[in-house]
Formats: structure tokens, C-alpha cells, sequence
């Protein structure tokens, strides 16, 4: 190909990726959005279950 060519496709493939990004982050930014407000000292849904402690032996 020509410099030229790859060049601008290079620019396209980045400019598509960079779309792509933008498109992601307003979808999380929607659903984050949509989520209910915990309440003060409720815990965090995402570690709730989680017990503090020593790992159990990997073998």
C-alpha cells in the first residue's frame, strides 16, 4: 500500500476506536445512572458477601 493509504487508515481504525470509547462510557455512565442510591451504612452490594480473613490453601 501507499504511505498515504496506510496513513489515513490508520487515522480511520483510531478515530473508530475512539467512537467506540465515547459510546462505552455514556452507556456506563447511564446505567451508573439508573443504579438506586445506597443508603448511609448500608454495606456495598459489590462486596457484601466477601468475609475477611486467611485464603483457604490453593492445594
Amino acid at each position: 500500500m501507499l504511505p498515504g493509504r496506510t496513513k489515513r487508515q490508520k487515522e480511520q481504525e483510531r478515530a473508530e476506536y475512539q467512537r467506540k470509547k465515547k459510546e462505552a462510557k455514556e452507556r456506563l455512565k447511564q446505567e451508573k445512572a439508573g443504579r438506586p442510591e445506597r443508603q448511609p451504612g448500608e454495606p456495598d452490594p459489590d462486596i457484601a458477601d466477601i468475609v475477611p480473613g486467611p485464603q483457604a490453601p490453593l492445594f
